[in-house]
């Protein structure tokens, strides 16, 4: 398939993008002494200055004054940002509090079917065209989360929230124009308030400041990591179109489904059947 240099260069971001995510799965487990509402909202602290350095001296500051401008001359531009804040929030939310409190498999598999439903509204919303080898790659993936469905009969709610609730924000992200790094920065700075609630609710780094520096060292190395991997996605976000861009999000459950395991969780003998077929 004859690949475009902008296509091309959408793959190697958000690959790389993918690549930070696990990392940052990983990174959670460092984690253990707080709980997920108090990750998530240091990991939205914490990612908005390192995600400000990175667009400013990449060249994309431009990108957020068009937002800003654009709350001015458009009516209900706001109520979107605001829609589009929350449906990103619950899944950076999600991402931080599942590996800590034993939901990382149904993460993982929430990815694995994203892809599909990434797919199905791109085609329908935006009349997205696949490659033959695209097509092939969805209709295994099909015939695994089909197989996934009639064996378990149910799925676990964060399942649902990732594969639903994502492909609902990107559709918003394309309808309203803001896919790209600027309209991230934009639902990152609207999430701000809830994080520091979540941050001063839990209070557990900010208690350990006079005695151990060793947890605010840790959430700080949160912040970059997640900043990185968000901007490295949000990157290639405008280079792909929708099912494309859902397709890649397979590179990360596999590395998600492994992190998962190497922190202790199990899979039994018809989850790894169901996992591998999904894949």
């Amino acid at each position: 398939m004859h690949t475009s240099p902008n296509t091309t260069l959408g793959v190697t971001l958000n690959v790389i993008g993918s690549v930070f995510f696990a990392l940052m799965f990983a990174y959670t487990s460092l984690l253990t002494a707080l709980e997920g509402e108090e990750i998530y909202g240091w990991r939205i602290l914490l990612t908005l200055p390192c995600l400000t350095l990175f667009i400013i001296f990449s060249g994309y500051w431009p990108q957020v004054t068009s937002i800003f401008q654009r709350l001015y001359r458009e009516r209900y531009f706001w109520a979107t940002r605001l829609v589009s804040s929350f449906l990103v929030g619950i899944q950076l939310w999600l991402f931080m509090w599942a590996p800590v409190n034993g939901y990382g498999l149904a993460v993982s598999l929430g990815y694995f079917m994203l892809p599909i439903t990434m797919v199905i509204v791109g085609r329908i919303a935006f009349k997205d065209r696949m490659s033959r080898f695209q097509q092939i790659a969805c209709f295994f993936a099909l015939i695994g989360i089909l197989n996934q469905l009639a064996l378990s009969q149910t799925l676990a709610w964060p399942t649902l929230a990732v594969c639903l609730g994502y492909p609902g924000y990107f559709w918003l992200r394309r309808k309203t124009d803001t896919n790209n790094i600027g309209g991230l920065w934009f639902d990152m700075t609207l999430s701000l308030p809830l994080s520091l609630f979540f941050i001063v609710k839990g209070g557990e780094v900010l208690a350990s400041l006079n005695t151990d520096s060793t947890l605010l060292w840790l959430v700080l190395g949160l912040g970059l990591i997640s900043a990185l991997a968000l901007a490295f996605q949000a990157l290639s976000a405008p280079h792909l179109n929708l099912s494309l861009f859902g397709l890649l999000i397979y590179v990360e459950p596999v590395m998600l489904m492994l992190v998962a395991v190497l922190l202790g969780e199990t899979i039994t003998a018809a989850e790894w059947l169901r996992t591998l077929r999904s894949g």
